[in-house]
């Protein structure tokens, strides 16, 4: 949604659905072979994750609400917390996003701009310190 007095938003700016589709699908190609990640989802097809995390970005970056309409409030850490998010899962988490959001190309304001909030949405997941 555009807001004529504040122009264009994170979303719109950096191409709406289809960037976030391309980032997260670049993602789970990277967590399908990670032998401490892939554990964590426990559907067999990474596809459901994708979705749910293609519509969290979405609405996170002023796209549409979806995520909230069919699964509520967030509840980042909440959602995470039955899985063992040590320091090691978090780096291989950033990992697979670094090499997924550097194949986007985008303009390096915008990359920085997400690459921060996806850093700290990384480090805040961490609930243990156990291997």
């Amino acid at each position: 949604m555009t807001d004529a007095s504040l122009g264009p938003s994170f979303y719109e700016t950096v191409g709406g659905r289809a960037t976030f589709e391309r980032l997260v699908a670049e993602f789970y190609r990277g967590v399908a072979d990670d032998p401490v990640l892939r554990p964590m989802y426990p559907e067999e097809d990474l596809g459901p994750a994708a979705e749910r995390l293609t519509m969290f970005l979405e609405q996170y970056w002023g796209g549409p609400g979806t995520y909230s309409e069919q699964r509520g409030h967030p509840r980042l850490r909440l959602r995470h917390q039955p899985f063992k998010v040590n320091p090691d899962a978090r780096d291989r988490w950033l990992a697979h996003m670094r090499r997924a959001l550097d194949s986007l190309e985008l303009p390096p304001l915008a990359e920085e701009t997400l690459w921060d909030y996806l850093q700290r949405a990384a480090f805040a997941m961490v609930n243990t310190f156990e291997d």
